[in-house]
């Protein structure tokens, strides 16, 4: 199965020879290895490059057990540098080299080697990794994929399509499998033996209980805001377990940095200004955060917004969770002060969009409902209300081509 993935090709195509290493992270089984070794790759050939100057290992295959040593990786390479043109180096799940920092490092001197390197563990995919190669990093974040990618290799209608997007996810290899008993049992398999696996290694967690606890209540409050110390009391009152908010904060840290799951802050839109808690926290793939409940909650409107949470973050912008303050009088005239949500603040640049996230929008109590908190913001940026339902609504346009949901309607 062929699937285009041009956003993250055109990104390494615009770091060729910048002299920095190219780094590759993003959450297991997301499409990185195919990304370098396969997209990549072919790009380079396209354009006149010598299978002698592509110099590839696969680090996870056992063929090449000898080259985690660092030692001998390096030689390996080397020995393959024997002109002075251009080399291209492809290295695979380079965290399984020992001292794979002081490898890559090696390399940021020799003016004909341009370096490109994915990795799969929790260790490689840390946020601070990138620091580890002399500030000369170069990081790529490949996500799993978009709905307009999930759509180009399914096989049905748009509708049907984001059923399945909000049901079992955008991991590639999700397309292959026929039923829906084997795709949530690909899924669960990979959530369990690989993901906690390495969060639990990396960090060396022992209260692992709490930890998969506080993974289950994530997951099932996809888009809710909390904090440390309400979590703290939920495992007080629910689980009858006292856990320290610090604990749990890093636990949350843990998840965020590999990229498992995300953090959305707050910002209050008249003022300007980051509100410091509660945070949102939405999955990166749906189907392992369903596949965590085992598929037990379908509510469309909080899947919804994750898709397009993760939709805006894959068109590279900085998305925060909009809060508008507005007063009011009730009945008796005495002013009462509140707040509206907006779900998302999009910044990218000089270009900003508000936008709220409705999965169905059928009369006109809700369309009010969705467009107050943007009616407050008084500016002239574009505030969009996006739906999950196809709409034959002269107010509403389809996108020409499927994006990332069914219809939008612009305030």
């Amino acid at each position: 199965m062929d699937i285009k993935r041009d956003l993250y090709l055109q990104q390494l195509i615009d770091r060729r020879h910048n002299g920095m290493i190219k780094v590759v992270t993003g959450v297991r089984r997301c499409g990185k290895s195919y990304l370098v070794f396969n997209l990549f790759n072919n790009y380079l050939k396209s354009n006149g490059v010598d299978d002698k100057h592509i110099i590839k290992v696969n680090l996870e295959n056992r063929r090449n057990k000898k080259l985690r040593n660092p030692d001998a990786l390096l030689e390996y390479i080397d020995a393959q540098l024997i002109d002075q043109d251009m080399y291209y180096i492809l290295l695979d799940e380079v965290q399984l080299v020992d001292e794979f920092e002081d490898v890559l490092n090696s390399y940021l001197d020799v003016p004909n080697a341009d370096v490109y390197v994915t990795g799969s563990n929790a260790r490689f995919l840390s946020k601070d990794v990138i620091t580890e190669f002399r500030g000369r990093g170069d990081e790529v974040k490949i996500y799993p994929l978009s709905f307009a990618e999930f759509m180009s290799a399914f096989d049905g209608s748009n509708q049907l399509g984001l059923d399945e997007y909000m049901t079992f996810g955008g991991l590639p290899l999700i397309l292959s499998y026929k039923t829906q008993e084997q795709k949530s049992a690909y899924l669960k398999n990979l959530f369990e033996e690989t993901y906690i696996k390495d969060i639990k290694e990396r960090y060396q967690i022992r209260h692992e209980e709490e930890f998969e606890e506080l993974l289950n209540i994530i997951s099932s409050s996809i888009g809710s805001l909390t904090n440390p110390t309400k979590l703290s009391k939920t495992f007080q009152s629910v689980k009858h377990v006292n856990v320290n908010p610090e604990t749990i904060k890093y636990y949350l840290e843990y998840l965020c940095d590999s990229f498992l799951v995300s953090k959305a802050m707050r910002y209050d839109v008249k003022g300007k200004k980051y509100i410091d808690t509660p945070y949102k926290y939405y999955f990166t793939d749906m189907g392992l955060r369903n596949a965590r409940i085992n598929f037990r909650q379908d509510e469309k409107t909080h899947l919804m917004e994750n898709v397009i949470y993760n939709e805006l973050l894959i068109r590279g912008f900085n998305v925060d969770v909009g809060v508008v303050p507005v007063v009011s009088r009730d009945e008796n005239g005495k002013q009462v002060r509140s707040q509206l949500e907006i779900d998302f603040v999009c910044n990218q640049g000089s270009k900003r969009y508000y936008i709220q996230s409705a999965f169905r929008m059928n009369d006109e109590e809700k369309r009010q409902n969705e467009q107050a908190s943007l009616t407050k913001v008084n500016d002239s940026f574009k505030k969009i209300i996006i739906t999950g339902e196809e709409h034959h609504d002269e107010h509403l346009r389809l996108p020409a081509q499927p994006q990332c949901l069914g219809a939008i309607n612009t305030v």
